[in-house]
């Protein structure tokens, strides 16, 4: 594996296992913090370090920056619901991570770049914002140049497809049947964990 992909799991092994559950992650074969005193038991976190951990992992998993974590987070906090709530709806619907959720990309990171050079369409309008918050009933399509690979990799790909998405394989689209419910959403954060490491 390329160093530049062993970095993005460096957050993997430190909590030992693959936030995004990946078959070629370093944590698969090295469960246990890098380093020479990495098998060691590990040390137990403070109660600060327990809310940072997970925020860190709800920010690997979406591969967002901290400004765009913290924003999502103001954003929830207003208006009427639970905070939690709407943060993790916000980011389960992000247009890059519906593609991921897919199948249609190996990783959060492909997603990415499938949206940011234009090979996706949102309702036959062409979107390169990947942080773009798909609505229930748009269609999410990919442009026909690139459709016949992103289906093999769709097709080679081992993915549960969640009961808020609708996965057209033969066509190449997503459909968002309807807003998630968060238990639904196969992230393994406690997302109140990240409210309460912002509210502090």
């Amino acid at each position: 594996m390329a160093k530049a992909s062993q970095a993005k799991h460096k957050l993997c092994r430190r909590v030992g296992h693959c936030i995004w559950n990946s078959p070629k992650c370093p944590s698969v074969k090295r469960p246990y913090p890098a380093g020479q005193h990495g098998k060691g038991r590990r040390s137990k976190l403070s109660t600060y370090g327990e809310l940072l951990l997970e925020k860190q992992k709800l920010r690997g998993h979406y591969a967002i920056s901290e400004k765009q974590l913290h924003i999502a987070y103001r954003n929830a906090k207003k208006g009427q619901g639970l905070a939690h709530e709407k943060l993790f709806r916000y980011l389960e619907q992000r247009l890059d991570a519906l593609i991921f959720r897919s199948g249609f990309a190996p990783s959060i990171f492909a997603a990415k770049q499938f949206v940011n050079h234009g090979h996706v369409l949102v309702d036959g309008k062409r979107i390169d914002r990947s942080s773009y918050m798909v609505k229930p009933e748009q269609v999410i399509s990919i442009n026909p140049e690139k459709s016949p690979s992103v289906a093999e990799i769709a097709k080679k790909g081992n993915v549960t497809i969640p009961p808020y998405l609708e996965v057209d394989m033969e066509n190449v689209k997503i459909t968002l049947i309807r807003v998630p419910e968060i238990g639904e959403i196969p992230v393994d954060v406690s997302i109140m964990s990240v409210i309460e490491f912002y509210a502090r």
